[in-house]
C-alpha cells in the first residue's frame, strides 16, 4: 500500500512538471509568473507580468462593483424617501400615532378612496365619464388621478415600512412618467394605463400585494429582501412625530 501511494504521488508530480514545462514552451520564457487573485483564478500561472497585472486589476474591479451595488441602492432609496417626505401631502394628525390603523374605519375609508379615485380617473381619461370631443380639465384630472388622489390616500393610512417605501417610489416616479409619456403619445388614457401598470409593478416588486392584501402576487424573495435605510426611515418618522403640527 505504501509503495502504491508513493507511485501515485510520483505520477502526480510528473504530470504537474509536464504541464509547467508545456506552458514554458508556449510562453517561450524562462519562468512563469503567479499572482494571487480571487477564485477561480487563484494560483494561475501566467507567461508574463502584464497578464498577471490585468487579471489582478479585473478581479479588483469586479469586487469593487459588487460592493458598490448595495451602496448605490441605499443612496437612491434615501433620495427618494427624502423627496417624498418633502413634497408629499402630510398627515392632518398633529402628533402621535396615525389613527388610520389597519382594521379601523378610517383605514378602510382611505383604502376605498384610493382605489375608487383610481377607477374614476380611468373612466375620465378614457373619455367614458363626462365625454368630450376635446381635451378638457376632466380628462386631465383623470390622467393625474393616481398621483393626485390614489397615492396620497394610500400614504394617509398606516403603512408598513415596505409599503411606505413603495409609495415613496410611486410618488416620485409617477409625475416623471406623466411628463415624459406625452412626448411619445398624446393620450390621456395611455398615461393613465402606464401609471396603473407602474403601481401594480412596484407593488409586485416590493411584495405589497402579498404583505398588505394577502394576494399571492409578488416577485420571488421580495419579502426576504431587507429595506435599504429602513432603520433611518423609522428614525426620521419618529423625529417627525415629535416635531408637532405638520409631522407625518
Amino acid at each position: 500500500q505504501h509503495a502504491g501511494h508513493t507511485r501515485t504521488m510520483l505520477a502526480s508530480s510528473q504530470h504537474r512538471c509536464a504541464s509547467v514545462q508545456h506552458q514554458h514552451q508556449q510562453c517561450g520564457l524562462g519562468r512563469l509568473h503567479q499572482v494571487q487573485v480571487a477564485a477561480p483564478h487563484r494560483g494561475r500561472l501566467y507567461c508574463n507580468p502584464s497578464q498577471a497585472t490585468e487579471e489582478r486589476t479585473g478581479s479588483q474591479s469586479t469586487q469593487e462593483n459588487a460592493s458598490s451595488g448595495p451602496d448605490l441602492s441605499k443612496e437612491l432609496s434615501k433620495s427618494i424617501r427624502q423627496t417624498a417626505t418633502t413634497f408629499a401631502p402630510r398627515s392632518s394628525t398633529a402628533k402621535g400615532k396615525n389613527p388610520a390603523v389597519k382594521g379601523s374605519w378610517l383605514y378602510n375609508v382611505f383604502e376605498v378612496q384610493a382605489w375608487v379615485t383610481m377607477a374614476v380617473g380611468g373612466l375620465l381619461s378614457f373619455n367614458l365619464l363626462y365625454p368630450s370631443d376635446e381635451p378638457d380639465i376632466a380628462r386631465l384630472m383623470g390622467m393625474w388621478s393616481i398621483w393626485m388622489f390614489t397615492i396620497p390616500s394610500l400614504r394617509a393610512k398606516e403603512c408598513t415600512p415596505r409599503e411606505k417605501d413603495a409609495l415613496n417610489i410611486l410618488f416620485v416616479g409617477t409625475p416623471l412618467l406623466n411628463v415624459a409619456l406625452p412626448f411619445l403619445w398624446k393620450s390621456f388614457a395611455f398615461v393613465w394605463v402606464a401609471d396603473a401598470i407602474l403601481v401594480a409593478s412596484v407593488y409586485y416588486w416590493k411584495g405589497i400585494w402579498q404583505e398588505v392584501y394577502g394576494l399571492p402576487f409578488m416577485m420571488a424573495g421580495a419579502l426576504d429582501t431587507p429595506l435599504p435605510g429602513a432603520e433611518a426611515a423609522a428614525a426620521e418618522a419618529a423625529a417627525a412625530e415629535e416635531q408637532g403640527p405638520g409631522a407625518e
